[in-house]
């Protein structure tokens, strides 16, 4: 009993190893990343293995959390572009506020890009600067309805936002396709 402390330490390695996995929000398990690397080094300096515990410290944690940190923040933008000649201000501020609650459910944060013309907005899509398109479609007859059609060339994307989008919208007409 007079090394108690030593399986407590231990025990939490598993522990955080477990929170770690089941954690859905990637910042909040970086934070648990660096615990579970904390709690390693523990361990290894309790145990004797102090230059193992230095290797643990600046490459298992310090570099892996940077790492991971850089490609999170890379990878978790949605960027939209809308065209600035249909929409007014107010307008793309509506959009804008709707979808960045849509997404932000999924941990992702949304860039919205304006676009002067159709030709630039379509050649960004197909250029794959932008991972979809938000376009007021002037086509339909009923013009008390402000028409809106999406096209998003990522299948992963169009799962997230197309069971809310058209709740979110629901005073808009919304139209949505998936383009490859």
């Amino acid at each position: 009993m007079e090394n108690l402390y030593i399986y407590i330490i231990t025990a939490l390695m598993p522990i955080s190893a477990l929170l770690l996995i089941l954690q859905p929000n990637p910042y909040y398990a970086l934070v648990i990343r660096g615990i579970l690397g904390a709690v390693a080094v523990l361990v290894y300096v309790i145990l004797g293995g102090a230059d193992v515990a230095l290797t643990e410290a600046l490459v298992g944690t310090l570099l892996t959390i940077a790492l991971y940190v850089i490609a999170i923040r890379s990878s978790m933008i949605v960027k939209i572009g809308v065209l600035t000649e249909n929409e007014t201000s107010t307008e793309l501020t509506e959009i804008s506020d709707k979808l960045k609650g849509i997404i932000s459910q999924h941990y992702l944060r949304l860039e919205l890009l304006t676009y002067d013309t159709e030709k630039q907005l379509n050649y960004a899509l197909e250029n794959q600067d932008i991972h979809g398109i938000i376009n007021c479609s002037t086509s339909i007859e009923d013009n008390s309805i402000s028409p809106y059609k999406t096209i998003v060339r990522i299948p992963r994307i169009y799962e997230i936002i197309e069971p809310e989008i058209n709740y979110v919208f629901m005073n808009k007409k919304l139209e949505g396709t998936i383009k490859h």
